[in-house]
C-alpha cells in the first residue's frame, strides 16, 4: 500500500510539474527593445549593469501583469543602429508582442541636457543642432529599426513608446542651472522628436504610445516627480523613476 501511495503522489507532482512547463511555454512572448528608457534607468537598481537593466522597468511591470514571457533587450544608450545590431536577433515569427523606445539617443538628446545646465552657457545652438538631427537623419533610422522588427516579427503587435517632456518650466535645482527658456526649449525639442517618431510609426502600421500629456504634472520640479532631476549617480538623471516606469507600464497596458 505504502509503495502505491509514493507512486501516486510522484505521478500527481510529475503531472504538476508538466502543467507548470507547458503552462511557461504558452505564456506570448514578449520583446522589449531600446534605449536607458526601456531598459529602466532611473530606478536606481539594476541586475544588469552592463545595460541598466532593472526588475523594474515597465516591460518588466507589464509581463508580470499580464503573463508574459519576457525577453528585455533593451540597453542603457542604446541608438538605432545598436539595436539593429545586438537586439533584434531575438525576435521571431513566435514574437506576439513588441515594445521599443529609441531616438533619444541618435540626437544626443542627453549631452545636450548636460551642457543645458552648465552655468553661463547657451545651449539654444546644440539644442537646435538636435533638432536638425530629428528632422534630417532620424526618421531614415527609425525606418530601418521598424522594417526589421516587421520582418523578423510579422505577427507581433508593435508599441512604440514616445518620450515625456522633461519640465514644467521652473528651475528647481541649483546645481542644474537650466533656464525656463531653455526648458522650453527642450520641451519643444521632445515634442518635434515623438512627432517624428509617431509619423514614422504610423507608417510601418505601429501603435504609438504618446505620454507626454500622462507625464504632466509629473515633470522634474513638479510635486510628483515621474522623473529624476539631476541625481548622483548623473547617469540616473532626466530619467523616468519607479513611478515613472509605473505610469508607462498602466499606459502600455491596454495596448498590448
Amino acid at each position: 500500500m505504502g509503495k502505491k501511495l509514493l507512486l501516486a503522489a510522484l505521478t500527481a507532482m510529475l503531472g504538476l510539474t508538466l502543467a507548470g512547463t507547458a503552462s511557461a511555454a504558452a505564456q506570448p512572448g514578449y520583446v522589449a527593445l531600446g534605449d536607458s528608457y526601456a531598459s529602466g534607468v532611473g530606478t536606481r537598481t539594476y541586475y544588469d549593469t552592463s545595460c541598466d537593466r532593472s526588475v523594474y522597468a515597465y516591460s518588466q511591470l507589464l509581463a508580470g501583469r499580464l503573463g508574459l514571457a519576457l525577453n528585455l533587450q533593451a540597453c542603457s544608450g542604446a541608438k538605432t543602429a545598436d539595436v539593429l545590431k545586438n537586439q533584434v536577433a531575438a525576435l521571431s515569427t513566435s514574437t506576439q508582442y513588441v515594445t521599443i523606445s529609441v531616438g533619444g539617443n541618435d540626437i544626443g538628446f542627453s549631452s545636450v541636457i548636460e551642457k543645458c545646465a552648465l552655468p553661463l552657457y547657451d545651449c539654444t545652438g546644440d539644442i537646435n543642432k538636435a533638432v536638425g538631427l530629428i528632422t534630417g537623419t532620424l526618421p531614415g533610422a527609425l525606418d530601418g529599426v521598424y522594417t526589421q522588427i516587421h520582418t523578423r516579427a510579422p505577427s507581433a503587435k508593435v508599441v512604440v513608446v514616445g518620450y515625456p517632456r522633461l519640465f514644467n518650466g521652473v528651475a528647481c535645482n541649483a546645481l542644474a542651472r537650466i533656464s525656463p527658456t531653455e526648458e522650453g526649449q527642450l520641451n519643444a525639442a521632445a515634442d518635434t522628436l515623438d512627432n517624428t517618431i509617431k509619423a514614422r510609426a504610423a507608417a510601418h502600421g505601429f501603435t504609438f504610445l504618446d505620454p507626454r500629456s500622462a507625464f504632466t504634472g509629473h515633470a522634474v520640479c513638479d510635486k510628483v516627480e515621474w522623473l529624476n532631476g539631476l541625481s548622483n549617480p548623473v547617469s540616473e538623471s532626466y530619467h523616468p523613476n519607479r513611478d515613472g516606469h509605473v505610469g508607462f507600464a498602466n499606459l502600455l497596458q491596454p495596448l498590448l
